[in-house]
């Protein structure tokens, strides 16, 4: 398993990154729990969150996890088949909430990306979000799961 420095404000946090195969199985638990947790109950979304792209070739699950052990944030790095990175299923822990851990994930799911075009899909509310990382919408809003989206996408620099 790679471990990205720890850029956390707090000394307890660390940035993490590993291929589902690497993942201890009690994380990788957490990971999807927190994802569960977000995506379908907070959001009151029901929807087949285990979509089997975690286990896809060049896939790697991005989280910051506590000396505890307890899971504050996640994303996931995808490759595309027509070359580009996905950045998606970017939640945070409602008890870690606006310390920057997403904004930490997003940075280094761009990095791991290297040089080429990555693209997500954004609730539209976060769209601005975004944004701040070099994102632009990129095609026609449409609804996902009953869920206001846009496209976008970051070029290389």
């Amino acid at each position: 398993m790679s471990t990205a420095p720890a850029t956390s404000t707090a000394s307890d946090l660390q940035v993490r990154h590993a291929p589902l195969g690497s993942v201890d199985p009690l994380v990788l638990y957490r990971v999807l729990r927190l994802r569960v947790d977000v995506f379908v109950v907070e959001q009151e979304c029901p929807y087949p969150e285990l979509d089997g792209r975690d286990a896809e070739p060049g896939a790697e699950l991005l989280w910051v996890q506590a000396a505890d052990g307890a899971v504050a944030a996640t994303a996931r790095l995808l490759r595309d088949a027509d070359g580009c990175a996905r950045i998606g299923r970017v939640a945070t822990a409602r008890e870690f909430r606006g310390a920057g851990h997403a904004a930490r994930l997003m940075g280094l799911g761009i990095e791991l990306a290297g040089d080429v075009e990555t693209v997500l899909d954004a609730q539209a509310h976060l769209a601005g979000w975004y944004a701040r990382f070099g994102f632009a919408i990129d095609g026609e809003p449409f609804t996902e799961d009953g869920i206001p989206h846009v496209p976008m996408r970051r070029r290389p620099a």
